[in-house]
C-alpha cells in the first residue's frame, strides 16, 4: 500500500487505499485494482433528477471475461439422452445435470443458462478406461471425494482440491474413437430402413386369382408403430428415396395399450424400391450398421432398468445385430431363445457400454434413450491416469447450467463459476472500463457501518444504477452476499437492477431479506432478436438467459419488473418487436415493464454512432435528425408517438405499470425498481455514469 505498482491506472498507483492490482488467467486482459473503499453509500447530488438518494457500488467498470473450461468438441449429454458436441449447445438446450437425492447423486435436467467462448491454456485429462477430455486448470470435475479442479497446490496462494493420479471421476466415461456417424446420410438411412422394416413393417407381394380367372397382383407395405418419432424418421427416409406413404390411425388407445399410427403404401413401384432399400449389403460401412442398429433397435429394442435388449427370431436379423455390435466394440451377450424361438441380444458392461450404442446408433425414440432418475454408478474404470498440459493456447468454450453442472465426455463437469457476462462501454474511459476493473474489496464492511449510525434514516438504497452489482467480476469477489445482509439487517429497503443471471446465485439470500424490508428486483432485457442483441450487447448474457433469471426470480416468490430500455428507433420499435418482446417477458412470469426510447448522453454519442454508422448505415442519417447537435433525448413527438404504440401492448400482454415521462425521457412509476428506472435509462448498454470511488 502506497508504493507505485505496474499495471494500475494512471492516478492509482500512489493511492495509500489500492491493495493491490491483479491480473489472473481466469480473466485473460482484464486487471483487478482492489482498493479499501472510505465509504460505501453514494449520495445522489441534491440537483440530480434522480429519484433516488442513495446507491451503492461494489465496483467501477465492467468484467468482459470469463473462465472458460471445456475444448468446443466436448460431447455434452443431453437431457433426452442423446449427445452434442459443446460447440453446438445453445442457450435454453436441455442437458443432463445431477442432483443429490438421499444418499445417492442422480441425474436430472438442466437449462443452459448462458455460453462463452476463451482462449487460454488447456489441460488433457486421460482416464484409465479411454476417456479423455480437454479442459481449463480451473475446471472441476466430480471425484469419489468430491469437487477437484484440474490443476492446483498442496499450500500456498493456489492451494485448491485439483486432481491427481488415482482419483476417480464420477460418471460412465467416452472411451473409444466412436466414428461420426450423420443421420442425415444416405447410407444411415438405408441401415435405418433396413432395421426398422425387417423388424416391424409388412411388407408383401401376392397374386389372387378373381372370379373370372385373371390374375390380380397385391402389392403392401405397412408400418404401424406407437412411438411417432420413429414413424416420422421413417417416412422421412422413404420420401427421400421417392417412396411416398399415406398416414392412417392404426389402432385407438385402450386401458392398456397406446394409439398407434400407420404409414402405407399399395404401389408396385414403392414395393420394388423398397425391396431394394432394405436389401443386406454385401459390404456394409460403418453408417449403413449405425443406422440398421438405430432401426432394429427402434423396433425390436427396449432399455428397462439400464438392461438395453434387442429381440427377434430371425436368425439372419439376430447375426446382423451382433456383426454391427462387434464393428464398434460394444460388449453383448445372446440370450438362450425362448419357447416360441425369440432370443434376446443384451449389452454387458453397464451404461457406458449403453451410452456407447446410443452415441452410435442413434435411435429416433426417446422414451428409450433416458437417463433421467438414474443414480450416477457405473462399472467404468474412471481413474486419472495422466493429467498433460497442452502446448500454447487452445479455444474454449463452457456453459452455465440450472444445476451447476453437466455431463461432459460422459463425466460429471461443474460449472467454474455462475458466469454471467455484462458489457458497457465507458466512453471517458474507453475499453478501460472493460479491462481495468475497480474493485473495493471492503464495500460490504464499510456499507454495515455506514448503516449502523443514529444519522442513517433507512432511505432506499439502489443497486445497479452506475454499474452492475451482478458482473463477471462478482463471481469472483461475491461482494453483493455481503451487501444484501447489511442492508436487510440495517432495516434498510434496497432494489436491484441488473443483466447478469448471477443474481440466480443470491436468490435465497434476497427471499429472507424481503422478509424484513422491501425489497425489488429488476433485470435490464432492451433487445429480443437475437442476431441484433449480440451486435449491440456483445459479451452480455443472451436474452433467453435473462428471461429464464426473470422466472427464477418470481419462481422463488419475489416480484421481478423487466427494463425495456432503451427502445432503438427504426430497429426496436416496430409493433412485430415490442409486441412480441412483450409476450416473451411475460411468458416469463414478470410482475411489469418500464421502458423509455433511447437517449445519447456526452461521449455515449459518437460510440454509438461509430456503431450505428457500421452496422445500419442506412440510418445514420435519420439518427443525426434526432439526435442533433448536443441534443441526447429523442424529440418529444416520437416519444409520444411510441407511448402510444407501447401502452396497447402494455395492456394487452397485462403489463402495464409505468409509462413514460415526456418531459424527462425516463419512467415514471410507482417501486424501488423504478426508482432506478431513470438512472438506468441515463447510461445505455454503451456507457456507464461514473461513481464515488472513495
Amino acid at each position: 500500500m502506497g508504493v507505485d505498482q505496474a499495471g494500475t491506472l494512471p492516478g492509482l498507483a500512489r493511492l495509500n487505499n489500492l491493495v493491490r492490482s491483479v491480473q489472473t488467467p481466469d480473466f485473460a486482459g482484464i486487471t483487478f485494482h482492489e482498493v479499501l473503499a472510505k465509504s460505501a453509500l453514494n449520495h445522489v447530488p441534491g440537483p440530480s433528477s434522480m429519484p433516488f438518494s442513495w446507491t451503492v457500488n461494489p465496483y467501477r467498470g465492467c468484467s468482459h471475461a470469463c473462465v472458460y473450461c471445456l475444448d468446443p468438441e466436448t460431447i455434452i449429454t443431453m437431457s433426452d439422452g442423446r449427445e452434442k458436441a459443446l460447440r453446438t449447445i445453445e442457450v435454453g438446450d436441455e442437458v443432463l445435470g445431477t442432483r443429490v437425492e438421499g444418499r445417492y447423486r442422480r441425474y436430472t435436467p438442466a437449462k443452459v443458462l448462458a455460453k462463452w467462448p476463451t482462449r487460454k491454456p488447456a489441460y488433457r485429462v486421460t482416464l484409465a478406461d479411454g476417456t479423455t477430455v480437454i479442459a481449463s486448470g480451473d475446471h472441476r470435475f466430480l471425484t469419489e471425494r468430491g469437487w477437484k479442479h484440474v490443476t492446483g497446490a498442496m499450500n500456498g496462494p493456489g492451494q485448491r482440491p485439483y486432481l491427481t493420479t488415482g482419483n476417480s471421476l464420477m460418471g460412465f466415461g467416452r472411451a473409444g474413437i466412436r466414428p461420426e456417424i450423420s443421420i442425415d446420410s444416405d447410407r444411415y438411412a438405408t441401415g435405418y430402413l433396413a432395421g426398422m422394416i425387417r423388424g416391424d413393417g409388412l411388407l408383401f407381394a401376392r397374386t389372387y386369382t378373381r372370379p373370372s380367372g385373371t390374375p390380380n397382383n397385391v402389392f403392401q407395405f405397412r408400418l404401424a408403430l406407437a412411438d411417432t418419432e420413429a414413424l416420422v424418421r421413417t417416412r422421412a427416409y422413404l420420401e427421400r428415396f421417392g417412396i411416398t406413404t399415406k398416414s392412417f390411425e392404426f389402432a385407438p388407445a385402450s386401458t392398456t395399450r397406446r394409439p398407434m399410427s400407420a404409414i402405407r403404401t399399395a404401389r408396385r413401384a414403392d414395393h420394388e424400391s423398397i425391396s431394394r432399400l432394405i436389401s443386406w449389403p454385401q459390404d456394409p460401412c460403418d453408417e449403413w450398421a449405425a443406422g440398421y442398429l438405430g432401426g432394429i433397435f427402434d423396433a425390436e429394442g427396449s432399455c428397462s432398468r439400464g438392461i438395453l435388449r434387442i429381440s427377434n427370431k430371425d436368425e439372419t436379423i439376430l447375426g446382423a445385430i451382433e456383426g454391427a455390435l462387434r464393428r464398434f466394440a460394444v460388449p453383448f451377450i445372446r440370450e438362450k431363445a425362448n419357447s416360441i424361438g425369440v432370443a434376446n441380444i443384451r449389452l454387458t458392461g453397464g451404461l457406458p457400454s449403453r451410452s456407447a450404442f446410443f452415441s452410435i446408433a442413434q435411435p429416433a425414440i426417446t422414451r428409450k434413450l433416458a437417463l433421467v432418475g438414474s443414480a450416477i454408478k457405473s462399472n467404468a474404470d474412471l481413474r486419472v491416469v495422466s493429467i498433460e498440459r497442452l502446448p500454447g493456447e487452445r479455444e474454449l468454450l463452457d456453459i452455465t447450467t440450472s444445476t451447476g453442472d453437466f455431463i461432459a465426455n460422459g463425466v460429471v463437469s461443474h460449472n467454474c463459476f455462475a458466469r454471467p457476462t455484462h458489457t458497457y462501454l465507458d466512453l471517458d474511459a474507453g475499453d478501460d472500463f472493460d479491462r481495468q476493473i475497480i474493485v473495493k474489496v471492503n464495500v460490504a464492511e464499510v456499507l454495515a457501518g455506514e448503516l449502523a449510525k443514529r444519522t442513517w434514516r433507512h432511505e432506499p438504497v439502489a443497486l445497479g444504477t452506475n454499474t452492475d452489482p451482478y458482473q463477471r467480476a462478482e463471481g469472483r469477489y461475491r461482494l453483493m452476499p455481503g451487501i444484501i445482509d447489511a442492508l436487510a439487517s440495517s432495516g434498510t429497503p434496497f432494489s436491484v437492477l441488473t443483466k447478469g443471471s448471477l443474481l440466480r446465485r443470491d436468490l435465497p439470500l434476497l427471499v429472507d431479506a424481503a422478509q424484513q424490508v422491501p425489497v425489488d428486483l429488476a433485470m435490464s432485457i432492451a433487445v429480443y432478436d437475437d442476431e441484433l442483441q449480440q451486435s449491440i450487447e456483445p459479451g452480455t448474457p443472451s436474452t433467453k438467459a435473462r428471461l429464464a433469471t426473470v422466472t427464477a426470480v418470481r419462481e422463488a416468490g419475489l416480484d421481478c419488473t423487466v427494463f425495456l430500455m432503451p427502445i432503438l428507433p427504426y430497429l426496436t420499435d416496430t409493433r412485430a418487436h415490442l409486441d412480441e418482446a412483450l409476450r416473451q417477458v411475460k411468458a416469463a412470469g414478470a410482475t411489469s415493464v418500464v421502458y423509455s426510447a433511447l437517449h445519447l448522453r456526452g461521449g455515449v454519442k459518437p460510440w454509438f454512432m461509430q456503431w450505428l454508422d457500421r452496422e445500419h448505415p442506412e440510418l445514420v442519417t435519420k439518427y443525426r435528425s434526432m439526435y442533433y447537435g448536443q441534443n441526447a433525448y429523442a424529440p418529444k413527438e416520437y416519444r409520444k408517438w411510441l407511448a402510444a404504440r407501447v401502452a396497447p401492448l402494455l395492456r394487452a400482454h397485462g403489463l402495464a405499470r409505468g409509462q413514460e415521462d415526456p418531459a424527462t425521457g425516463g419512467v415514471r412509476s410507482a417501486g424501488l425498481a423504478d426508482a432506478a428506472a431513470r438512472r438506468s435509462a441515463e447510461r445505455t448498454q454503451f456507457a456507464a455514469a461514473p461513481d464515488v470511488l472513495f
